[in-house]
């Protein structure tokens, strides 16, 4: 066999934020199997015949797991150079290792190709530091969509709540709702700020802010819709001081709501 696969992070969006290595895999692949995260430039640039979109969207359309994971194997076994693109970094809620697994199973050879991380790149470019030695020294990441099949959540709020450091919650802006009512039970002081940063790094970009208590209000009236992150901690409130000088790269408009 001389096919491989590339599981490759897009990074948050913005095309001058993917990696040399993933723009030149990209250019040279034959076929790229892409999720609905990389950011849509990103998307447009790859010659259309040998893209295969395969993503998942919270309530949307989506793929199977097991016929993308057929389908690297497949693509491989045909002996093609095939990256498989996703959103942010692909071992970060990226089911990278989920694919990396199956191709090991497989006697695929493959390659883990870092991307910048949509969990701290997001929220950094609307301001908020996902650490700060003046609030906090940890961080924590959270997939706010978890698998549907599974019986209970694998997510501990309690626990979560007694960290006392920054939050930052993926998928999760439709389940809001839910994840900040347990924070409330589990003696989060509700004045907590939040930002929830729509679209980061896309044209489009818009960022909301509000405390743990009115969050889901300020979500309802912005009309705030996947793709977003929630971020929950007293660095959300870094945005306030700095917003006014913040400048954002070529091509993403903000709107700050």
């Amino acid at each position: 066999m001389t096919g491989r696969v590339y599981l490759v992070g897009s990074g948050p969006g913005d095309p001058e934020l993917l990696t040399m290595k993933a723009h030149r895999l990209i250019d040279e692949a034959d076929v790229v199997l892409h999720d609905k995260l990389p950011g849509p430039e990103i998307l447009t640039s790859i010659p259309e015949a040998k893209r295969e979109d395969v993503g998942k969207r919270a309530g949307g359309e989506w793929t199977p797991q097991e016929y993308t994971n057929h389908r690297l194997v497949e693509l491989a076994e045909a002996d093609n150079t095939v990256v498989r693109l996703k959103g942010g970094d692909p071992f970060v809620f990226g089911r990278g290792g989920e694919e990396a697994e199956h191709l090991a199973a497989n006697d695929v050879p493959f390659e883990y190709v870092p991307g910048v991380t949509s969990a701290v790149a997001g929220p950094g470019v609307a301001g908020v530091p996902v650490t700060h030695r003046d609030y906090t020294s940890s961080v924590s990441f959270v997939a706010g969509h978890e698998d549907p099949t599974k019986e209970e959540s694998a997510v501990d709020w309690r626990a979560l709540a007694d960290t006392g450091g920054t939050l930052v919650v993926l998928m999760g802006v439709g389940k809001l709702p839910a994840y900040t009512g347990e924070l409330l039970d589990a003696g989060m002081d509700p004045k907590t700020p939040v930002a929830l940063i729509e679209r980061a790094t896309w044209p489009g970009q818009c960022v909301a802010t509000g405390t743990l208590e009115d969050v889901v209000e300020v979500r309802d009236r912005e009309e705030i819709e996947p793709p977003a992150i929630t971020v929950i901690g007293d660095v959300a409130a870094t945005r306030a001081r700095v917003a006014a000088f913040l400048r954002n790269g070529p091509g993403t408009k903000e709107d700050d709501r």
